[in-house]
C-alpha cells in the first residue's frame, strides 16, 4: 500500500481508497493529517529559515525548551533528532556520574541504537548486534520486589516507559512508580521516563507518569508528536541530572533547528487545548473496545486489545476494510488514534471490528458452539 495524501484523521493511497488512521504514524501524527496550524507553521518557516546549526540561538528553541521543561516539571532541555537519540543522551548522562549499571524493564523498547538496544530485553532486536553495553539488569514490569534486588550503590539509571508501547501497551502501576522514584532517590540513581510514545498528551497528560500525582522523574525523553512528523526529540533534565553533563559532551546537528522548533511550538499549543478530548474521547474508545470481551490496556488515545493469538492478520483484513491499527508484541492489537478523533470517529472504527468479529472469533480460539463475545453490540 503506497499513501499520498492524508486529511485528518484519514489516509488516502495511490487508488484514492479512504483509510481511517488509527496508527497515526505510530503516535507521530497526533494531530492528524493536513492540520490547518501545522501547515502554516511550516510554510511560514520554510521561506524564513531552515537550518543555523546550534553555534548560533534560534527565535523558538528557547520558547519550545520552557515549554517542554514546565510541561515535564523539570529545568533543562537538550533537543536531539529522534526519541532514540534522545535515549541515548539520558544515559550518558546517568553514567556521566561514574556509575556504569543500568536497569530496565522486561519488554521495554527504547529505539534502536546500540546503547537504546542495551536497555531493550527483545531478543528479536538485540541478538544481531551483540555483544551491546555491559552491566544492564532486566526486571519484571509492575514487580517491586525484583526491581530493589537490581538497584544497588551501582545503579545508574532506571528505565522505564511509564506505557510500554511495542512491548503490548503495558501499564506501569502507581505502586512501582512510586518505588522507581523511591529507589532512584535513595540510591542516587536517575530515574529515566522514556515518555516517547506515550507522552505528549497520548494519555490526556502532558506525560503518563502524570496519571499519578507528585511523579517526577529526573530526566524525560520525548519525541514522536513533537513536531507532528518533522523528525525532533528532547531530553529533558532536572537540576541534579543536567548537573552530570557539560557543555560540548553531547552534541546533535539537527537537534532544535528553527524549522523544526518553530512546529513544535503549533503542536504544543494543540496539544494543550485538545487535553480534554484526549480524555473524553479516549475513555469512550477504551469503553467501546471492551465490548469484544477481550482485555483492554492503556489509557487515552493509546489502547490495546490482547488476543490470544497472533494479531497480524486481523490487522491485514482491518486495512482491507478501511481500518489502520498494528499488531505489536505479536498478540496485542494496539491503536493510537490522533488527539483531533471524536466519538464518531471511534464508533467507524468500532463498525469495522463488527465486521471481523467471526474472524476475531476464530483467531482468539474460542469454540464453535460459545456465544460470539466478540460481536460489538451483543
Amino acid at each position: 500500500m503506497t499513501i499520498t495524501h492524508g486529511d485528518g484523521c484519514n489516509l488516502f493511497d495511490t487508488n484514492g481508497k479512504r483509510y481511517l488512521d488509527f496508527i497515526s504514524g505510530i503516535g507521530v501524527n497526533a494531530l492528524g493529517h493536513n492540520h490547518p496550524s501545522i501547515t502554516r507553521a511550516i510554510t511560514a518557516q520554510a521561506g524564513r529559515l531552515i537550518h543555523s546549526s546550534n553555534l548560533f540561538h534560534n527565535e523558538y528553541q528557547q520558547a519550545v525548551a520552557k515549554r517542554l521543561a514546565s510541561m515535564a516539571g523539570l529545568t533543562h532541555v537538550f533537543f536531539t533528532n529522534s526519541g532514540a537519540e534522545a535515549i541515548e543522551v539520558a544515559l550518558k548522562t546517568a553514567k556521566a556520574s561514574g556509575r556504569h549499571e543500568l536497569v530496565a524493564i522486561e519488554n521495554g523498547f527504547h529505539g534502536r541504537t546500540s546503547g537504546a538496544l542495551s536497555i531493550t530485553s527483545d531478543r528479536k532486536y538485540r541478538a544481531p548486534f551483540e555483544p551491546l553495553l555491559p552491566g544492564v539488569r532486566f526486571v519484571a514490569a509492575n514487580e517491586k520486589k525484583a526491581l530493589r534486588a537490581a538497584v544497588s550503590e551501582k545503579t545508574a539509571a532506571i528505565v522505564v516507559e511509564s506505557i510500554q508501547g511495542e512491548g503490548g501497551v503495558v501499564p506501569m502501576t502507581e505502586p512501582y512508580l512510586r518505588e522507581v522514584r523511591r529507589l532512584a532517590t535513595d540510591s542516587a540513581a536517575m530515574w529515566i521516563a522514556d515518555e516517547t510514545q506515550c507522552g505528549l498528551g497520548r494519555t490526556g497528560h502532558h506525560f503518563a507518569y502524570q496519571r499519578f500525582e507528585g511523579l517526577v522523574p529526573d530526566i524525560v525523553t520525548t519525541a514522536k508528536p513533537l513536531a507532528a512528523g518533522i523528525p525532533l526529540g528532547a531530553t529533558i533534565f532536572g537540576e541534579r541530572a543536567a548537573a552530570l553533563i557539560n557543555l560540548g559532551e553531547h552534541g546533535s546537528t539537527f537537534g532544535g533547528g528553527p524549522f523544526a522548533c518553530r512546529v513544535a511550538l503549533a503542536v504544543l499549543d494543540e496539544i494543550d487545548t485538545l487535553l480534554p478530548n484526549i480524555r473524553s474521547t479516549g475513555a469512550y474508545l477504551h469503553k467501546r473496545l471492551s465490548e469484544f470481551g477481550l482485555p483492554i490496556r492503556g489509557e487515552g488515545m493509546m489502547a490495546g486489545v490482547q488476543l490470544d493469538t497472533p494479531g497480524g492478520a486481523i490487522v491485514e483484513a482491518a486495512r482491507e476494510k478501511g481500518l489502520l491499527i498494528n499488531c505489536t508484541h505479536d498478540t496485542v492489537l494496539r491503536l493510537l488514534p490522533p488527539y483531533i478523533a471524536t466519538k464518531a470517529h471511534v464508533d467507524e472504527a468500532i463498525e469495522i471490528l463488527r465486521g471481523l468479529s467471526e474472524f476475531l472469533q476464530r483467531l482468539s480460539g474460542q469454540a464453535e458452539d460459545r456465544p460470539l463475545v466478540l460481536s460489538l453490540g451483543a
